[in-house]
């Protein structure tokens, strides 16, 4: 092949460079000086030869510890292909390819894995024990306020309709676990929310006017939506709701490193309305829990069961399950409570 390029020769240790020529013959590559004579020389395979990146200087390393540096980064890559062959450019890559680093990304994952499926949860039920109520009533005054101001208008029920659901909602809050003092009931203009109720981690319960109307004067209907409400408190399933979407900001952080203020949007931005998505699992909790705080109150125990058959007639909602399955579909659910409602039923008259 003969010459190949010129660049500078260095001792191992010294800065100072020498001018030379990179020659290939007799099956070695070597650095010969301008009066001819060899400075270093190996074979191919024994010497270092670093990769190509932008326009800095390639270096050939040598066995004995002396080192070739050059601009010409064409030479040295033809170099590399005449002796490594057509397919160098790839299997040269595959060279560097450290398997180690796929092993360390699969071993996180992994381990992010094991922390969502196995510690999360029993983390999420620690943070709910120990949480103070201070951390509940903040989030949901700031979710209310956010919702207050991009959403909500004062409501415009008259006011018969509000001391009837005050009335029946207070008798609710009196049979549950946290008594009347750990619930109040809002009335809001919904917007473009609609007909719709729900419930804040400390007990703040809101229904728009529309669902009221749209109730056409069944409040027994109400009062089992406002039950199911008070059962995603008393479950606290906000709470651990929120606890999971903190939990799975921080994994997220924990693999592509620090994503800004996150955690803190979580939980005290957006933490309430995360908090209003609730499981399947939870959903059907509350369903229970509606039926069961309506039997204790003298209500019609199966009366939200009214309101999933309106959902189903007049909002037209008949699939067997909603929200990418991750909540009951309403006919499911219309005949859980119907059956429950029985079942307590012949419960207490077998009691009896």
């Amino acid at each position: 092949m003969g010459k190949l390029t010129t660049g500078l020769w260095y001792r191992e240790g010294s800065s100072a460079g020498r001018g030379a020529s990179l020659v290939f013959a007799d099956d070695a590559v070597s650095v010969v000086a301008v009066d001819g004579t060899v400075l270093s020389a190996a074979a191919f395979d024994q010497i270092g030869i670093s990769d190509r990146v932008g326009s800095i200087p390639r270096r050939l390393t040598y066995p004995d510890r002396t080192s070739f540096e050059t601009m010409d980064n064409d030479a040295i890559d033809a170099l590399v292909a005449a002796q490594k062959g057509r397919s160098a450019g790839w299997v040269h890559r595959l060279e560097r390819f450290h398997p180690r680093l796929l092993v360390l990304v699969l071993l996180t994952f992994v381990f992010a894995f094991s922390i969502y499926r196995f510690a999360l949860p029993a983390l999420v039920e620690v943070a709910v024990v120990v949480t103070p109520p201070v951390v509940p009533a903040l989030m949901s005054k700031g979710t209310l306020q956010t919702l207050d101001t991009t959403v909500f208008s004062p409501s415009t029920l008259p006011d018969a309709d509000k001391v009837k659901l005050n009335e029946g909602f207070g008798k609710l809050a009196a049979k549950s676990d946290l008594g009347a003092g750990g619930f109040n009931l809002n009335f809001r203009d919904g917007g473009i929310i609609g007909p719709n109720a729900f419930a804040l981690p400390d007990g703040t319960v809101v229904i728009t006017d529309q669902l009221v109307r749209l109730a056409d004067g069944d409040t027994d209907m109400l009062l089992g939506v406002l039950a199911h409400e008070i059962g995603h408190v008393e479950l606290k399933h906000s709470l651990r709701q929120l606890y999971r979407a903190a939990g799975v900001a921080g994994l997220i952080m924990l693999i592509g490193g620090d994503i800004g203020g996150s955690t803190h949007d979580v939980l005290v931005q957006g933490g309430g309305l995360l908090a209003l998505s609730y499981s399947r699992a939870d959903e059907s909790a509350a369903d229970r829990h509606s039926v069961e705080l309506m039997q204790k109150a003298g209500f019609d125990p199966a009366a939200i069961a009214r309101f999933f058959a309106l959902v189903e007639d007049k909002l037209d909602d008949h699939s067997p399950t909603s929200m990418l399955q991750t909540h009951p579909g309403t006919p499911e659910r219309r005949k859980m409570v119907l059956d429950y409602a029985g079942a307590l039923k012949a419960r207490a008259g077998t009691a009896n």
